[in-house]
């Protein structure tokens, strides 16, 4: 009983590996889905190559897209898309363990541990209340969006109006950026709402909701109970606020006389255009601009905000905010010769530390990685365009400054993987193709010195 009892542990998958192939099962499904006849408009499906870009995108909540959804697919390839897009938004191992906790069944210790891993909490005893309260957001947060997006649409558009503002909803709060508006303009996005605020305001909220993290909705919720905000919880909102207005002067700055971009639109037009822009910028990937036009600084400025990304346990990508605000603050206490990471007067862990500077370098990796690949694939594009792209891409924000359709097959799978890998995190995809135990932690390394700098 023993051997038996030893050689079905072996067998268990490590939860890194659970997420990994969750994540691959619903993109194979996605795929096989999009290629059936009814799910395009014309009765004919989407090419494989075509439909496992756009099974990805969805499942990874990024955007970029090879097909305009509003053109090409029919009412059923729409629903399949935001199925996707709610899937991948809020997790499969998020609604599994929902479905656990509410029928009170008791839970495995390895079911927890998977949700665990997914929503980065250190306790334990908070999955099973963190994870009713990402249901609990997600619902009450996309039927608001879809009731005040109604008011809207349906008298513009009719009944249809209310399958937009229900589509329109979800891919904001999953920060997913596909959207049904090109019936108006073919991959036009928001571009046509910078004079309507309204529906801008709504969409900037529902972005900014499921960007900031499930945790941070779990603090505020207990405030009443613990009567304190986590170091955690402060650091995603006041970093967030911060990266929202310094993109937002970029581009009003930098685009106000582009006359392909800011220049032809009312000032007040010019503040609610780049406002937009700066918070879908960081994961969400709606347009509010043409993003081919705009000035080369400007490009960066938005590669800076979408390699950031959201916060952690969100709908978003992006190394996270938190990652970022580590990282910053390590180089300060560096500067200001202290031996630990100071952030907001609370000293944070070194393993911590350690962790964010491990996500930024794989990251970077990866980005430049996809960016050799496209680069070579598409000599002719612009390389600002080109690492625009491998950044949108990774960081699951699906902006495009139009390379997406002119890349071949080697790029085009390049930004599969890169999305893949940015949905769910360059950690968790390393620790999935080594996951091997048993390394024997009480061997002792001899120190070595290393000058840098």
């Amino acid at each position: 009983m023993t051997e038996e009892k030893q050689k079905k542990k072996k067998r268990h998958v490590h939860p890194a590996q659970a997420i990994a192939l969750s994540v691959l099962a619903a993109i194979a499904v996605g795929t096989v889905l999009l290629m059936l006849p009814c799910m395009t408009r014309d009765g004919r499906g989407l090419p494989p190559v075509k439909a496992i870009f756009t099974a990805v995108s969805s499942v990874c909540v990024t955007g970029l897209t090879l097909i305009d959804p509003a053109v090409t697919l029919s009412r059923y390839g729409q629903a399949v898309l935001l199925v996707l897009i709610e899937i991948g938004g809020i997790s499969m191992v998020t609604f599994a363990s929902f479905f656990i906790f509410s029928f009170k069944k008791r839970s495995a210790l390895r079911s927890v541990r998977l949700a665990q891993e997914y929503t980065n909490l250190d306790v334990l005893s908070q999955v099973k209340p963190l994870v009713k309260t990402i249901i609990g957001c997600a619902v009450i947060c996309q039927l608001s969006g879809t009731v005040l997006l109604c008011l809207r649409f349906v008298p513009r558009m009719g009944a249809k109006g209310i399958w937009v503002s229900l589509f329109t909803a979800v891919s904001a709060y999953c920060n997913a950026g596909f959207d049904l508006f090109g019936v108006e303009k073919e991959f036009g996005s928001f571009c046509n709402y910078n004079s309507d605020p309204f529906v801008m305001g709504v969409v900037m909220a529902m972005i900014i909701l499921g960007g900031i993290g499930f945790f941070v909705f779990y603090d505020i919720f207990n405030f009443r109970k613990s009567r304190r905000i986590s170091l955690h919880t402060k650091t995603v909102l006041i970093t967030a606020a911060i990266l929202i207005i310094l993109g937002f002067a970029c581009v009003f700055v930098f685009e106000y006389n582009n006359p392909a971009t800011l220049g032809p639109l009312s000032f007040g037009e010019k503040i609610t255009a780049s406002l937009f822009q700066s918070v879908t910028t960081r994961t969400a990937g709606f347009a509010s601009l043409d993003i081919a036009s705009l000035h080369d600084v400007t490009k960066m400025v938005m590669m800076f905000l979408m390699f950031i990304g959201a916060g952690s346990g969100s709908t978003g990508g992006g190394i996270k905010i938190t990652t970022f605000a580590v990282l910053v603050m390590t180089v300060v206490s560096v500067l200001k010769s202290r031996k630990e990471t100071v952030v907001l007067k609370k000293r944070v862990n070194q393993a911590v530390v350690a962790k964010s500077l491990a996500i930024a370098v794989l990251s970077l990796l990866i980005v430049f990685a996809v960016t050799c690949v496209l680069s070579w694939d598409t000599p002719s594009a612009n390389g600002t365009d080109l690492f625009f792209e491998a950044v949108s891409g990774f960081s699951t924000c699906g902006l495009t400054s139009g390379i997406t359709a002119q890349v071949g097959n080697a790029g085009l799978w390049a930004l599969i993987f890169s999305m893949y890998v940015g949905r769910i995190g360059p950690m968790c995809f390393v620790i999935a193709l080594n996951s091997k135990k048993g390394e024997d932690e009480a061997v002792i390394i001899p120190e070595g010195r290393i000058m840098v700098g």
